[in-house]
């Protein structure tokens, strides 16, 4: 019997679509029937002719290039039992978790709060999190409602790892109506329920009064008083730090909105990035990041562990670089008639790229190993950013 340390943290099954293999294949076959037709048989050589030659001949590449894609697709497991034997949970790298915003009209605060909460709920050790929300448009709505919802999320975190709450962003986890017999039932639940989604109404109603009407610039606030969104300098903010350095206690909160001049390019979402990788550097400098968009939410608080599996087990060849998780859209129609939930990019396409090599980096919802982000091999064990860095000195830089 194989030793329980040695064996694999996840595994890669190797799907066989043999029913798509097939009708792909005579896809092909007859797309280059066509083009021979077109070629060898059709004396048609008016200007629409040859445009449709043309169009059916990339057509007929990218068929090919996307049929050797998917050909040999893989589905990965994970093992979280494997995981807590060979690493405690005092054992498990840190983590820093990026969340980009840049306008607090198209994105509202509420929203960016939303992703925040479930970030800072996730079934990991929160002295191992640091929470880093990138503002460009340097509001002080958004400032604000990060510093209400670190109240709110003193309650909500506790709640969610009690009762194991599994949907842990409050706009959709009260959405949900499916827990009426739970909360009928036990009866403790019920009021702690209740005394949540008052919470979170009141947390959200905050937020809107101040959309509406303007925050006092007290000192908290002050230094948003005189800046513009669009040539401002850097602004550092600790929203709360888990100074006991506890497991079970609030994961960091900082808030930063990046230095702007209108003469330099800011390279939108790019830019931000690079700005959180480097204060994160120098902060927490945790080995692993996690980025989402601020219109994201987690629905699976063990998603980090999950992602630990691939990350820490290198199965004796190179590390992987980075964990593409797939994205799911809530409130879509029936049945997807539209593609929205893009299945075939993450499940089909994403599936064949597994089978190669690797998933492509979408842009979110994705952990980054941070020297592979500084240019380094994964293979490269230099120390990045300060060594023991910490979330300390202050509130703003």
């Amino acid at each position: 019997m194989a030793n329980e340390n040695t064996l694999p943290l996840y595994d890669k099954i190797w799907l066989k679509y043999t029913f798509s293999r097939v009708m792909d294949s005579f896809t092909l076959f007859f797309l280059l029937l066509l083009l021979g037709y077109r070629i060898f048989y059709d004396r048609n050589y008016s200007i629409p002719c040859v445009l449709a030659m043309l169009c059916e001949s990339w057509f007929t590449f990218t068929w090919i290039l996307t049929m050797n894609t998917k050909w040999s697709p893989v589905r990965t497991i994970t093992h979280l039992d494997r995981l807590m034997l060979r690493v405690s949970e005092s054992e498990l790298p840190a983590l820093d978790l990026f969340v980009t915003t840049a306008d607090p009209v198209l994105e509202p605060p509420i929203i960016t709060v939303n992703t925040v909460l479930s970030l800072l709920a996730l079934d990991y050790p929160a002295n191992k999190l640091a929470c880093y929300v990138s503002d460009d448009a340097c509001s002080v709505l958004t400032f604000y409602a990060l510093v209400e919802a670190t109240k709110f999320a003193k309650l909500w975190v506790p709640f969610c790892k009690k009762y194991n709450v599994q949907i842990r962003a409050p706009f959709r986890y009260f959405l949900d109506e499916d827990d009426d017999s739970n909360r009928k039932e036990f009866p403790e639940f019920h009021q702690d329920w209740l005394r949540m989604k008052e919470e979170y109404c009141y947390l959200k109603g905050k937020i809107e009064n101040a959309a509406q009407n303007s925050i006092p610039l007290v000192e908290e606030f002050a230094i948003f008083s005189n800046t513009d969104k669009k040539n401002h300098s850097a602004i550092i903010k600790v929203i709360w730090k888990n100074k006991e350095n506890l497991e079970d206690g609030l994961p960091h909160l900082i808030y930063i909105s990046r230095e702007k001049m209108p003469q330099h390019p800011h390279q939108y979402k790019a830019g931000a990035m690079n700005v959180l990788t480097r204060v994160s550097g120098l902060m927490t400098n945790a080995p692993f990041i996690l980025n989402l968009d601020c219109d994201m939410h987690v629905n699976n608080p063990k998603i980090a562990l999950h992602a630990m599996c691939i990350l820490l087990d290198s199965k004796g060849e190179k590390e992987v670089a980075f964990v593409q998780c797939p994205q799911q859209f809530y409130d879509g129609l029936k049945d997807d008639p539209f593609g929205n939930q893009l299945v075939t990019l993450f499940l089909y396409v994403g599936g064949g790229y597994g089978g190669l090599q690797g998933i492509l980096y979408a842009g979110t919802n994705c952990f980054h190993r941070r020297k592979v982000i500084y240019g380094l091999s994964p293979d490269n064990d230099i120390q990045i950013g300060k060594k023991n860095g910490g979330v300390i000195n202050g509130n703003s830089y």
